[in-house]
């Protein structure tokens, strides 16, 4: 068993016990914790896509992406997601195809009964349909690279929902064309409106419309302070249901599994970016210690980008170990948190289930590392952050879904009911409401 302190100039170590709440505090804070220098931001690139639609985008796309488009090229041709296919390794299409197969085969089992009634009285019949929005915005970020999967993951949801217009928005690269494999996963999608813009370019084109950006009811997809920030400004323009900021992530452990396979799955969402977060809760302090020392091997087996994302988060102030005095205390700073990712790893994880309530996805043992949860599993990646688990769900089918309560009365049922409505009425001060049910009024 491990007794020496922790490195201090190693991965950060926090012993949550001992912290003062203002020490607790800080760990809880995320990069969307003051967005305003993003909303400040944001606001005048908004106005310019608004008045100038096609040329802002066009504008902004050489001057934050560093690529040459023109108000022509602005969308992708079929003959551009032809050419994708020729682009990829057989073997990558291969793993998309089985990819969407997954994600495809979760959101249907998830789609709910177009329609339900029940009489909840003689006479009174209530229930609710369902039915999909008109259009979506779905947006597949490139800032740190390409991200096909994310496509895939908003992308598949708005099909399956039965989306009438669904577009995918994403940033050209600096050649001035659309990432190969994002233009495939949209054709397995089954989406074939693709348009280049990034940021808070793309929310705004989708809010306004443009001559080549179709108008859209909602904006979907994870994203950057600048989407977040955007997607805020323009809230009663677009909807907006998962607030899908810069990458998160919490694994729950304890003494029973190897130290060294804990680090591995700590280190997956930490190689996101610097703005990531990033932790290991536990109360076992040989686990803990031994994690901590497992890290910089594996940090060498890194890309010196990733390596130099994963340690910025956790020996910084976003993420690293946290030890605690007990399970208890665990489960509540996990619940304070809500984490985007949750990773129990343990013997026996749904132990561990029924004492979590908030966190966007969980992932049960030692064989549900989180990047075959980003990549193959089904269940969505789009998920909450910035503690939005505690009062919302990832991404689904239901994001593009609306319902409207329906209701049916029988002249009986509305006999039953009119005397008890006109009581209501009358004592609200309502006198159309009381005259539309008073004794006599409808024959």
């Amino acid at each position: 068993m491990l007794t020496a302190e922790p490195n201090p100039n190693a991965v950060a170590f926090h012993e949550l016990a001992g912290l003062s709440p203002a020490a607790r505090n800080r760990l809880m804070q995320r990069t969307e914790g003051d967005m305003t220098k993003f909303l400040q931001g944001a606001a005048p690139i908004i106005e310019a896509v608004r008045t100038e639609a096609d040329a802002a985008l066009v504008r902004f796309a050489e001057a934050f992406d560093g690529a040459k488009i023109t108000e022509a090229t602005i969308a992708a041709t079929p003959a551009e997601m032809d050419a994708a296919f020729d682009q990829l390794d057989r073997p990558l299409i291969t793993a998309m195809e089985y990819a969407a197969d997954n994600i495809r085969r979760f959101h249907e089992a998830q789609m709910p009964s177009q329609m339900w009634m029940k009489e909840i009285r003689p006479g009174v019949l209530v229930g609710e349909r369902v039915s999909p929005i008109d259009s979506a915005a779905l947006y597949s970020p490139r800032g740190k690279g390409s991200f096909p999967s994310m496509t895939l993951m908003t992308a598949i949801p708005a099909v399956v929902a039965g989306v009438p217009r669904p577009v995918i928005l994403t940033p050209a690269g600096p050649d001035g064309q659309i990432d190969p494999a994002t233009l495939v996963a949209a054709r397995l999608a089954g989406v074939s409106d693709v348009f280049k813009a990034g940021g808070a370019v793309a929310v705004a084109a989708a809010a306004f419309g443009t001559r080549t950006v179709p108008r859209c009811c909602v904006f979907e997809g994870p994203g950057s302070p600048w989407v977040i920030a955007a997607k805020r400004l323009l809230q009663h323009h677009i909807g907006s249901s998962v607030s899908a900021g810069p990458s998160e992530s919490i694994v729950l452990a304890d003494d029973s599994l190897d130290p060294r396979l804990i680090a591995l799955d700590l280190l997956i969402e930490s190689e996101h970016g610097s703005d990531s977060s990033t932790f290991l809760v536990t109360w076992s302090r040989s686990t803990a210690l031994a994690v901590q020392q497992a890290v910089p091997g594996l940090w060498a087996k890194m890309s010196a980008q990733r390596r130099r994302f994963s340690a910025d988060v956790l020996c910084g102030e976003k993420g690293g170990i946290i030890l605690t005095d007990s399970p208890a205390a665990a489960y509540d700073f996990i619940n304070a948190y809500a984490p985007e990712h949750l990773q129990i790893m343990t013997k026996a994880p749904f132990d561990h289930l029924p004492f979590i309530r908030n966190a966007g996805e969980i992932l049960l043992g030692e064989h549900a590392p989180s990047s075959v949860a980003n990549y193959m599993m089904g269940p969505n990646a789009v998920l909450p952050t910035a503690g939005a688990a505690k009062y919302s769900s990832a991404l689904g089918v239901h994001t593009f879904l609306k319902s409207s309560s329906l209701a049916h009365l029988t002249a009986s049922g509305l006999r039953e009911m009119a005397p008890h409505t006109h009581r209501f009425a009358t004592y609200e001060g309502f006198d159309a409401h009381a005259n539309a049910v008073a004794p006599g009024a409808r024959g």
